[in-house]
């Protein structure tokens, strides 16, 4: 039988955490988006709508960022406190090339890595 790679990402707007399946243990990862960085050098003297397309610029780039790593995997499962894996989700879905792997999205309060793993295993089982 041929081992199916599986993919938890516990997510918000500025942090990812990629956990992998592997042989019955999780590997994880982090994923920082470049907006949590930048959010202190914006000058609010340049406008409101130069500082919003920068962030939607940086927001845009995470969420590629994701979409890359997610390729690699056939089954995904997308949680998190917030709303971002939804606008993950509606950007992957987009992409015809996301078609052949299972995403999913499941709500999920804020938890510590040990409570996000345990999600994961419990998850695929």
């Amino acid at each position: 039988m041929k081992n199916i790679k599986r993919l938890g990402i516990c997510m918000n707007h500025s942090i990812a955490y990629l956990m992998e399946l592997k042989n019955e243990t999780i590997v994880t990862n982090t994923v920082v988006s470049e907006l949590s960085d930048h959010s202190k050098e914006f000058n609010f003297n340049k406008g409101e709508k130069l500082i919003h397309k920068k962030e939607q610029h940086l927001q845009l780039s995470y969420y590629n960022k994701l979409g890359n790593i997610i390729k690699k995997y056939q089954e995904v499962v997308l949680f998190g406190p917030t709303e971002a894996k939804n606008e993950l989700l509606n950007l992957i879905q987009a992409d015809h090339l996301f078609e052949g792997i299972k995403i999913e999205v499941r709500n999920s309060d804020k938890m510590t890595v040990s409570q996000m793993q345990t999600f994961v295993s419990e998850y695929f089982k």
